[in-house]
C-alpha cells in the first residue's frame, strides 16, 4: 500500500497530534514536567522509599512518560533528585539543562510551599500569572507537583506537607537568553509547562504540517476551522464550538502561515483563538507572533485602549505595563473592553491577509487560565450561511 504522506494525499488524522506526525519533528519535555518527576522521585525516597528510576508522571493531557533520574541524594530531613531536560527537536535554549528538586518535611497542615533554588528566578513586576515576591513556578507544574507529592503521600504514609525547592543548573545564565530579565524575573529561569510536552517548532516543517492540516480539514468537508496558538485555547476552541479534531489548526506562532494558505484554499469560516499577549502582535500587524520576531507594543495597546475610552491616565499606564495581560487586567478593572478591542483588530489583519477570500473570521482571545478576555465575530456581510 503507498504511503499517503509520501504520495503527498492528505494524512487521515487532523489537529494538534495529526500535526506534529506530519511535521517530524521530536517532541520534548517542558521544565514542569521534569521538575514534576524529579519532586515525585524526592519525596519518594524522603519518605523512606528508593529513588524511583525511572520515574514515571501523568501529564494533563493523560500521558504518562518516565524520566530518568540524573542525580539523586539525601540526608537528614531532605532528599532531592535531577532530570535532564530533552527538549526534544525543539531550539529551546533550555535543553540540557538540568532540574533539581529537592523536598523537606514542612509543618503539619502547611500543604505544599514553593521554593526558588540557584537558577530559578523570583517574580518583581506585577501582570504576570504569580505573584510578586513568588519563585517563578507556573501554576500548571505547581498543580502537577501538587497532584504527585499527594499521590506519594498516601502511598507511602505521609502527611504531604513539604517544602519544594526547583532549581537549575546554570539556570541564572540560560535566563539572559529570555525575556525574563525584561519580565522582572530575577535569578533564573521560570519553571513552566501547560501540557508538559514541549511541541517543536522547525518553522518550514511546522508551516507545512499546517497547511497539510488545512487539507485535512477540506478533504473532510469541514466548514468551520479553528487556528489556535496553543492547547490551552484549542480547548477552548472546542468548548465554544464542538469542533472535530480534524478542524483543528495547532497555528503556533505562524498566523501569516495560516492566513495565506487559507486565502488559496479557503475554509466558510476560521476561528482564531490564542492568548492576549500572542493575538496583541496579530493586532498589531505581525504575521509571525514568536518572542523572538516580535513583541508586544503596548503603545499600541494604549492607543486601543483610549479608542475603547480609557482616560489618558490609565493609557499611559497601559503604555507602561509589564506584560499584555497586566494591561488587559487594568483595563478589565476600569471597564474599558481592551480585550474585544484586541480582538477586533486582529480580525481586521486576518481579513487583510485573507483580501476577497470567502472566509468568515472570529477572534477569541484568552488569558493563561483559559478564560475569555476578548472576542470579535464575523461581520453580517461575511456570513457564508445562516446561523453563522
Amino acid at each position: 500500500m503507498a504511503d499517503p504522506e509520501a504520495s503527498g494525499a492528505p494524512a487521515a488524522k487532523g489537529g494538534r497530534a495529526g500535526q506534529l506526525a506530519r511535521s517530524g519533528l521530536r517532541p520534548g519535555w517542558t521544565t514542569g514536567a521534569c521538575a514534576t518527576a524529579a519532586a515525585t522521585a524526592a519525596y519518594t525516597a524522603l519518605l523512606g522509599g528508593d529513588f524511583p528510576d525511572p520515574v514515571s508522571v501523568t501529564l494533563p493531557k493523560g500521558q504518562r512518560p518516565s524520566f530518568a533520574l540524573a542525580v539523586e541524594e539525601r540526608g537528614a530531613g531532605w532528599a532531592m533528585a535531577g532530570v535532564v531536560k530533552d527538549a526534544g527537536d525543539d531550539p529551546d535554549v533550555t535543553h540540557g539543562a538540568l532540574v533539581r528538586v529537592t523536598v523537606r518535611p514542612a509543618a503539619p497542615g502547611s500543604g505544599v510551599a514553593f521554593r526558588a533554588g540557584p537558577g530559578v528566578g523570583t517574580v518583581t513586576r506585577p501582570g504576570l500569572p504569580l505573584a510578586v515576591g513568588e519563585p517563578a513556578i507556573n501554576p500548571v507544574p505547581r498543580r502537577m507537583i501538587g497532584e504527585h507529592l499527594a499521590a506519594v503521600a498516601a502511598a507511602h504514609g505521609g502527611g504531604g506537607d513539604v517544602e519544594v525547592e526547583v532549581s537549575v543548573d546554570g539556570g541564572a545564565e540560560i535566563a539572559r537568553s529570555t525575556w525574563n530579565p525584561r519580565l522582572g524575573i530575577v535569578g533564573g529561569l521560570s519553571i513552566l509547562g501547560t501540557t508538559g510536552i514541549v511541541v517543536p517548532y522547525s518553522c518550514s516543517a511546522w508551516i507545512d504540517s499546517i497547511r497539510r492540516g488545512v487539507d485535512v480539514a477540506r478533504a473532510a468537508g469541514r466548514t468551520h476551522v479553528a487556528a489556535c496558538t496553543g492547547a490551552t485555547s484549542e480547548t477552548v476552541a472546542v468548548a465554544e464550538y464542538g469542533l472535530a479534531e480534524d478542524a483543528l489548526l495547532d497555528m503556533g506562532d505562524f498566523a501569516g502561515a495560516v492566513l495565506k494558505y487559507l486565502r488559496r484554499h479557503p475554509v466558510a469560516r476560521l476561528t482564531i483563538a490564542g492568548g492576549f499577549a500572542k493575538l496583541s502582535k496579530l493586532a498589531a500587524g505581525h504575521l509571525d507572533l514568536h518572542s523572538a520576531r516580535s513583541r508586544v507594543d503596548t503603545g499600541h495597546l494604549a492607543a486601543l485602549a483610549r479608542a475603547g475610552g480609557a482616560p489618558e491616565e490609565l493609557a499611559e499606564t497601559v503604555a507602561g505595563a509589564n506584560t499584555a495581560l497586566e494591561a488587559v487586567r487594568l483595563c478589565g478593572a476600569a471597564g474599558v473592553p481592551l480585550g474585544d478591542a484586541v480582538a477586533r483588530a486582529a480580525r481586521g489583519v486576518a481579513l487583510g491577509v485573507l483580501r476577497e477570500a470567502p472566509v468568515a473570521v472570529d477572534v477569541i482571545c484568552i488569558d493563561r487560565a483559559g478564560t475569555v478576555v476578548g472576542r470579535a465575530s464575523p461581520a453580517r456581510h461575511e456570513r457564508t450561511r445562516p446561523g453563522e
